[in-house]
């Protein structure tokens, strides 16, 4: 489980082509301070694996299945991403419950800048747009947001300065493709209530 507080951004430093994946090699500092094999860290929102733990970083596999349902794909060396370690029992839960389970891809639609904070506008898959609600939670590259609007086709966040510094969501231009976890919550009453 995750919470969508992003710890540090990490770069990354190579991308391994393996046909039917790839292995990324990140480099960072605070996320592998107590890191070990097998640890869960999201990357730019998606749960991997961490297979070779250094001090500097650590590398992680990233499967097809992976690489088809988020923007892994398109990383490339220096690219910046948010990096998130599981959260550990007892920790706080400052975001909200994420899985790291990539829903879908969206693209950053507008930018809007307000006096103290920016409104940013994401094409939102018709598929996804059921567990989207003005109020709710929201992961955009591993970011827990609050969706502050919505509409047809697209949902709006706005960024505080904090976001806006501290994570990749201050730099993602218009026409960004952005990774996105809908309400783990929304899709499980979703599924009960179809029984």
């Amino acid at each position: 489980m995750f919470t969508g507080i992003v710890e540090e951004i990490g770069r990354v430093r190579a991308v391994r082509d393996l046909g039917d994946a790839i292995v990324l090699d990140i480099a960072c500092r605070r996320v592998v301070a107590d890191a070990a094999a097998g640890d869960s860290i999201a990357v730019a929102g998606v749960c991997l694996t961490v297979t070779e733990p250094r001090a500097d970083g650590f590398t992680a596999d990233v499967m097809r299945e992976s690489l088809d349902r988020t923007g892994l794909g398109a990383l490339a060396p220096g690219d910046p991403v948010n990096l998130e370690r599981a959260l550990a029992a007892g920790g706080r839960l400052g975001g909200h419950i994420m899985q790291g389970h990539v829903d879908g891809v969206g693209e950053v639609l507008a930018r809007t800048p307000a006096e103290h904070w920016e409104v940013v506008r994401i094409s939102l898959p018709g598929r996804l747009a059921r567990y989207v609600v003005e109020k709710g939670s929201i992961a955009v590259d591993g970011v827990s947001l609050t969706v502050s609007g919505i509409g047809e086709g697209w949902f709006e966040v706005s960024l505080i300065p904090t976001t806006l510094a501290e994570t990749t969501l201050g730099d993602r231009p218009a026409g960004a493709t952005v990774n996105l976890e809908v309400d783990v919550l929304a899709k499980y009453v979703e599924r009960m209530l179809d029984r």
